[in-house]
């Protein structure tokens, strides 16, 4: 098994069997008024995320979700309206419905007219919480489609700016997805932050420390203590990370920054579903998606052939003596998995604590040790 550090694992997380999580899931979102396959596509969306690695947009999410349900943030039963159809360019509105749901409807409207034109442009406003965008890029790889995708949150304010020390941006993250033909699909999914918001998330509730520097304090000095971002709340069942008066910070300094500012312009204003600036708007993923079939472009090299050939030769590269070897995006995406479904998921105990205390809110029997891949503690 890989070390903790390289794993996001730790000493006390439980190890949890991904399928009798998935069904757990599934029947919670069932039972706060999702569909049978609207609600299967959250929960395994979830897991998925998890068996990644991606922690943060994983299963972690269950009781926020439950709450924002129960508040009326998320509207189960959505589907997304048509506002736009000029053949390759779709304009959608999700409803405020379950991200990954209303998403993956979009994702196939979007497919469908780029199987028709060569390309396709999705601009969906109002769209839930999708998650992690890898599993789209994924879904279209699959298909042999390129996907370049830019998501913020209207009205999502949890990010400073290069220079300032107040929330104002979204965490703005996109993704590339680029089929490589043979399995090694390139998939670079990252937010524009430091970190996601769920990776504080994880941290403020037993998981995975920060990176020291990726909030910044109300007065201006940088920290990796995630109870600048949740205030109060970091021991509630559901912390509200805009409760504190810190915030994230940006990555990359003037770059990362300017890229999310890029992430707010396209997917929240072109799409219309709003910035995260001071004007209200109903909570919701903007989402920007393009597609494009590479089969369709004049490309005497061989699309696949070049991409292939590249990944390659950028692999074979004498590696730095700190990394010890040379990856590319889906690399680690694609190893987490593997490890994950062979040992189980890594949950941090306060997190299984909070899901089953919500399956029991909603009268779902469940025993822990059902839960736990054979032999954990």
């Amino acid at each position: 098994m890989a070390a903790a550090a390289e794993t996001g694992v730790r000493g006390d997380d439980e190890r949890v069997a991904p399928d009798a999580l998935r069904s757990l899931i599934g029947e919670i979102m069932r039972r706060d008024g999702c569909g049978d396959e609207e609600a299967d596509a959250v929960a395994h969306h979830l897991v998925d995320a998890t068996l990644t690695g991606h922690d943060s947009h994983g299963v972690i999410r269950t009781p926020r979700y439950h709450h924002w349900i129960a508040s009326g943030v998320l509207k189960p039963g959505a589907s997304v309206e048509v506002l736009l159809d000029t053949g390759p360019l779709l304009q959608l509105d999700g409803g405020s419905g379950m991200g990954q749901w209303v998403a993956r409807q979009g994702l196939a409207m979007g497919l469908e007219r780029c199987a028709a034109h060569g390309m396709a442009l999705v601009a969906m406003r109002r769209g839930g919480h999708i998650g992690r965008l890898g599993a789209y890029a994924e879904e279209a790889c699959a298909r042999g489609i390129v996907s370049i995708q830019f998501v913020n949150v209207a009205g999502g304010r949890l990010v400073a700016p290069f220079g300032a020390a107040q929330k104002a941006l979204s965490t703005a993250p996109m993704a590339v997805g680029v089929p490589h033909g043979e399995g090694d699909d390139f998939i670079l999914d990252f937010s524009t932050a430091v970190v996601a918001e769920g990776k504080a998330l994880v941290a403020a509730q037993g998981g995975k420390a920060l990176p020291e520097g990726a909030l910044i304090g109300p007065d201006g000095r940088r920290t990796s203590d995630p109870a600048v971002l949740y205030g109060d709340t970091i021991g509630t069942s559901v912390p509200d990370p805009r409760a504190g008066a810190g915030a994230l910070r940006a990555m990359g300094e003037h770059k990362g920054s300017g890229l999310a500012l890029a992430c707010e312009i396209l997917a929240g204003a072109l799409t219309g579903g709003g910035a995260s600036g001071p004007a209200p708007h109903p909570f919701g993923n903007g989402w920007l998606l393009v597609l494009v079939d590479p089969a369709r472009l004049d490309n005497p090299l061989g699309f696949g052939a070049e991409v292939a050939d590249f990944i390659a030769w950028v692999r074979g590269l004498t590696p730095d003596a700190e990394t010890g070897r040379v990856l590319i995006p889906g690399d680690k995406e694609r190893a987490s998995r593997a490890e994950r479904l062979a040992n189980g998921l890594p949950v941090p105990q306060p997190v299984l604590r909070e899901i089953l205390a919500v399956a029991d809110a909603l009268g779902i029997g469940v025993d822990r040790r059902d839960l736990l891949v054979r032999g954990a503690h």
